[in-house]
């Protein structure tokens, strides 16, 4: 297997300074991993066309930056829902169909896969309860980030003691959107019309989901931050699907963004 440099996650000031050293988190980037071409680094999308070995030895490279076997990496099978599952100390490997997790367990680590929708992770560091959520924009329209908030809740977490991060999305510079896009958030919500400005292209607009993402948690009553970084240009750090398909590439990789509760 080809050898790479160790992963080196992004951390979010807001989440590091409310966690300490009790929660673990990180928002990986391409670097460290052991695909080649068109996944170059650290992918870890097993929906990808990748070579499955290297796949999951760039899974193990998560896993270990957490100090857990791979086995204890949880992620689902995300399908642009709202739906969360709850992670417990029974965790199988299984991925279900679902786009966020919770759980109060410590030793297993949380991850969602992203490549320009958003990766938003959770902690409430004082009763422990963490969570990672995928939130495109029909995840963010439909519920996801309040859905996630909800279980923690209901695991114990204080709603007023939860913060949280964007990771790594696409921005507005980048995210061109048709007419009947805008209208589907408009309708649904008049004031949403500030998320979108005029684009260069008649008809279609520029679509800001990392300011709708960040404006959902804060009403939803938690503390929440952007890292600010944008996937589309930087094809250095981050894998980006709409780049992708700008480029007539065949496939993409995926990065992840994880938490995890220290074991004691």
């Amino acid at each position: 297997m080809t050898q790479a440099a160790s992963p080196a996650p992004i951390q979010s000031a807001l989440l590091k300074e409310a966690t300490g050293d009790a929660i673990l988190h990180g928002y990986f980037t391409r670097q460290g991993g052991v695909s080649n071409g068109i996944y170059r680094g650290l992918n870890v999308g097993l929906g990808s066309n990748d070579e499955r070995e290297k796949v999951q030895e760039n899974r193990r490279r998560v896993a270990s930056w957490f100090e857990l076997p791979v086995e204890r990496l949880a992620t689902v099978h995300q399908v642009h829902s709202p739906d969360v599952v709850i992670v417990d100390k029974d965790y199988d490997g299984s991925r279900p169909a679902a786009d966020a997790m919770v759980t109060a367990t410590p030793g297993i680590a949380l991850g969602v896969l992203a490549a320009d929708c958003g990766p938003i992770l959770f902690a409430d560091p004082d009763i422990g309860v963490i969570g990672a959520a995928h939130a495109g924009w029909k995840g963010a329209l439909t519920g996801v980030l309040e859905n996630t908030i909800d279980a923690m809740v209901r695991l114990g977490a204080k709603r007023e003691a939860i913060v949280t991060c964007l990771g790594p999305s696409i921005s507005q510079a980048s995210y061109e959107v048709g007419p009947e896009f805008v209208e589907r958030f408009v309708t649904q919500d008049p004031s949403y019309e500030r998320y979108f400005v005029v684009s260069e292209k008649p008809g279609h607009a520029m679509f800001d989901l990392q300011a709708l993402t960040v404006d959902r948690l804060r009403a939803a009553g938690v503390r929440a931050e952007s890292l600010g970084l944008c996937t589309y240009p930087d094809a250095e750090r981050f894998f980006s699907y709409r780049r992708t398909t700008h480029n007539n590439e065949p496939d993409y990789g995926r990065q992840i963004s994880a938490i995890a509760i220290r074991e004691t």
